[in-house]
């Protein structure tokens, strides 16, 4: 069996299973947002339930639209609120103590390796790059998920994504799973494991890991996936608040597709409007000047993210006619930040700091495009209208290719600055 199959076997409780079959899997953690959770806690309260299932399982996290930016979000983060002290939540992360979700589970450890986790958000496939099965699912499910414990899955089929060969200088996990993207297309893993393997993941760090499982979706997959290693156990080790299970795949798993990219090929790529599959080497894009620059979101607001772009506009100045927003993923992050100096050197370049949020990504706030703006951000989708007017425009990038977009005005390589 494949990782993703053997994770899905050990929580249906069978020995083994195929693609294709249907089962009822226990779920080690079940999450949900401002946006998704007043749902699922409407539907949680016609069931009938008595209470969840395991109140320290049950992680509700307000980041899409807050800190609140109007009534309509303050009552909803309120919904958030006023359950968790109703059933007593252990996981409610307030405004202060919350972050962008997917970077505040894997930080805090309470997703481990060997986990089965479902979240009513589309971006918690990130959870993959620690060796877990991680899937976002509705609402109404995850309403069934905290009274029950449990999700019914169809088992994916498991594609496998090879990637050997020394990566070019600033090239990192962003572009691996730009360029990956590029070339199958937003639904070429429809309801696929993909399965991130080879050499040069075997050397990626964490927080690259996270990034490239964090936009398995783009490809249409149900998760993305890497092995866990020495690099997974020593970023748990010192925080996993469970007990956790490393699992691989069988030498003859079967796979209903392999692709193979010689990382030494792949240059610092973007993501053109209006998918993330209408991709493009960034040096060939020197013509494409911007309005603002993002970096930031569950996809690149990591601390190491933000040393990255700290880097490249050091010393420089955003561009006159730019607006650069750079919003840390947690609380601990903001402050690392603040440690090392990078709010410093972002503040002094004219940027904006601001406190954790997914804010802009969303086009919640914190950065709204107007009609005819364009933006280059390092978040994971540009559909039409994503991060404002639908007459606006999104590219997609690392934030290194960021930083050097916010001084120059227009797309740009780090070298160019």
């Amino acid at each position: 069996m494949t990782i993703t199959e053997k994770i899905l076997a050990a929580h249906s409780g069978k020995k083994e299973l195929s693609p294709g079959e249907l089962i009822n899997a226990k779920a080690d953690l079940i999450l949900a947002n401002d946006i998704t959770a007043p749902l699922a806690i409407t539907e949680f309260k016609k069931l009938g339930a008595k209470g969840v299932f395991d109140k320290d399982r049950v992680a509700l996290i307000p980041d899409h639209f807050a800190p609140q930016k109007d009534i309509k979000a303050a009552e909803q983060c309120k919904m958030l609120r006023d359950f968790s002290r109703e059933y007593d939540l252990g996981l409610y992360f307030e405004v202060g103590r919350m972050g962008v979700e997917h970077a505040l589970l894997p930080e805090q450890g309470l997703v481990v390796p060997g986990d089965l986790i479902i979240g009513a958000d589309s971006h918690t496939c990130t959870y993959g790059g620690l060796g877990a099965f991680a899937t976002g699912v509705g609402s109404t499910d995850v309403a069934s998920a905290m009274a029950t414990g449990e999700c019914w899955f169809k088992v994916p089929e498991s594609m496998k994504l090879i990637y050997y060969g020394k990566l070019n200088k600033w090239v990192g996990g962003k572009d691996l799973i730009l360029h990956a993207i590029g070339d199958i297309g937003v639904d070429g893993a429809l309801y696929r494991a993909m399965e991130f393997t080879g050499e040069t993941i075997g050397s990626l760090p964490m927080y690259a890991r996270l990034t490239m499982c964090n936009m398995a979706i783009e490809a249409g997959g149900k998760n993305g996936i890497i092995a866990p290693d020495g690099i997974t156990e020593q970023y748990v080790k010192g925080r996993a608040r469970r007990q956790y299970k490393f699992y691989s795949s069988d030498k003859d798993s079967k796979y209903v597709e392999v692709k193979e990219y010689d990382c030494s090929k792949i240059p610092l790529t973007v993501s053109c409007p209006h998918l993330p599959s209408n991709t493009k080497p960034a040096a060939e894009l020197s013509s494409i000047t911007i309005d603002q620059v993002v970096v930031g979101s569950c996809t690149n607001g990591r601390i190491e993210d933000l040393r990255e772009a700290a880097e490249v506009i050091k010393g420089k100045k955003v561009h006159p006619n730019v607006r650069m927003i750079v919003i840390p993923a947690t609380q601990q992050i903001y402050l690392q930040a603040v440690k090392e100096g990078l709010a410093e050197i972002f503040v002094n370049a004219e940027a904006v700091f601001s406190t954790p949020t997914c804010g802009p990504c969303l086009g919640g706030h914190m950065g709204i495009l107007a009609k005819g703006e364009r933006a280059l951000a390092t978040t994971n989708r540009n559909f039409v209208g994503r991060m404002g007017h639908p007459e606006s425009e999104v590219y997609l990038s690392n934030p290194a290719v960021a930083a050097a977009a916010a001084v120059m005005g227009r797309i740009a390589v780090p070298e160019e600055v």
